[in-house]
């Protein structure tokens, strides 16, 4: 396999930057995709299990929608094979008879604690050999790049 980030490295630092993300968050994805698939579930149908999780039951489908970072109807879709799978139930909004609330089932509950199982042994494989003070400073300067995506994507 050819190692994309090491045809990157005659790059100046800020060229190569974007780049060698891109590649890196691409991979990443692919690999924690191939081994969740196993459980059933696509990025597209797991990704908002964990959102739910994470958030708390009772979210509205806007709201969900914004955490998982998809459109409302791509998300309705997703809800609609969730559903299915008896992973999560919609209620009726009890101050807002238009809008639907969403559920973990315990079907759904146990689904999530296998993905979490999962992800965190691939996270740990991943970060294997990177201490906290490295992974903090990662993490401290995407936190930083943050505000300017938000500006740019608002400008779209």
């Amino acid at each position: 396999m050819i190692n994309h980030f090491m045809l990157l490295q005659d790059l100046p630092l800020r060229d190569r930057f974007g780049l060698q993300f891109s590649l890196f968050a691409r991979q990443w994805r692919r690999v924690i995709y191939t081994r969740l698939e196993a459980s059933g579930l696509t990025d597209a149908t797991w990704s908002p299990l964990v959102h739910l999780a994470a958030h708390g039951d009772g979210v509205t489908q806007k709201e969900l929608a914004a955490l998982v970072g998809i459109d409302g109807s791509t998300l309705v879709r997703l809800l609609d094979i969730l559903a299915g799978k008896d992973l999560i139930e919609r209620r009726t909004d009890e101050t807002d008879r238009r809008a639907k609330k969403i559920y973990l089932t315990e079907k759904g509950r146990t689904a999530v604690r296998d993905i979490r199982i999962e992800l965190n042994r691939t996270e740990a494989e991943f970060l294997a050999g990177i201490s906290d003070q490295e992974l903090a400073l990662v993490l401290d300067v995407l936190a930083r790049i943050a505000p300017h995506l938000d500006q740019a994507e608002r400008a779209l």
